[in-house]
C-alpha cells in the first residue's frame, strides 16, 4: 500500500485508488484481513530469526575465542567449521562456513578442449563416460552449471594432453564468489539419534 494513513471507511486498491469499504465485497475485506494478519506474523518471525541468527553466530564465535584464550586450544577446523556438544551429549550445535564457487570464462576453454576429445572418441569411448561428460555441462533451471558435476570430471583417469589441459583450465577457472554461513542445532532423541531443530518453514 502506498498510503500509510487512509481515510476512515476507505481502502486502497492495487492501482492506488481509494475505494469506500461499503463498495468492497465482504469476502474481499476478509481476504485483506487474513493476508494482513499472516504478513504481520511472518514479518515478526523473520525478525526473530534474524536476531537469533546474529546471536547464535556471535555467541558461538565468542565461545570459540574464549576457549582458545583460556585453554590455548583451537575449536573448529577447515574454513571455521566447528561443533559444540553439551556436557551430557543431548545438544549439538554445528557452525558451517562454506565458500560458494563459480567458474570464470576459462571454463569455456575447457569445454572446447573436451569437445575436441569427444569428437575424436565418439566411436571408441565408453557410453557412460560420454554421458557423464555431457551432463556435466548442462545448466539447471536457473541457468547455472552444477559445480560438483564439473569438478567430478577431474576424477576421470583419461590419458590425453587436451584432457589434461582442460582439467587445468577448470581448476584455474574456479573462483570463490561468496561465503555462506550456517548454524544447525540438534537435539538427541530417545533412540540416541540427533534430530535437527528445523528452522525452515517448509520442513518445520
Amino acid at each position: 500500500m502506498k498510503n500509510t494513513q487512509l481515510p476512515v471507511g476507505y481502502r486502497e486498491d492495487a492501482k492506488g485508488r481509494l475505494i469506500p469499504e461499503a463498495q468492497i465485497k465482504p469476502i474481499d475485506q476478509e481476504r485483506d484481513c487474513l493476508l494482513a494478519e499472516l504478513l504481520a506474523i511472518a514479518e515478526d518471525i523473520n525478525n526473530r530469526l534474524r536476531a537469533f541468527r546474529q546471536k547464535a553466530f556471535g555467541d558461538v564465535e565468542a565461545f570459540a575465542e574464549l576457549s582458545a584464550e583460556k585453554y590455548g586450544a583451537t575449536i573448529g577446523g577447515k574454513k571455521g567449521n566447528l561443533t559444540l556438544v553439551s556436557f551430557n551429549g543431548s545438544i549439538k550445535v554445528h557452525r558451517a562456513i562454506a565458500d560458494q564457487l563459480v567458474f570464470d570464462e576459462r571454463l569455456q576453454a575447457a569445454k572446447a578442449l573436451i569437445d575436441e576429445c569427444l569428437k575424436e572418441w565418439a566411436d571408441g569411448a565408453r557410453p557412460e563416460i560420454v554421458t557423464l561428460i555431457g551432463d556435466a555441462f548442462q545448466v539447471d533451471r536457473t541457468g547455472k552449471i552444477d559445480t560438483a558435476r564439473i569438478l567430478s570430471l577431474r576424477k576421470l583417469d583419461i590419458k590425453d594432453g587436451r584432457w589434461a589441459r582442460a582439467m587445468e583450465a577448470i581448476g584455474d577457472s574456479l573462483q570463490v564468489s561468496s561465503t555462506r554461513s550456517y548454524i544447525r542445532i540438534y537435539k538427541r532423541d530417545d533412540a540416541g539419534a540427533y534430530r535437527q531443530i528445523n528452522l525452515d518453514l517448509a520442513n518445520a
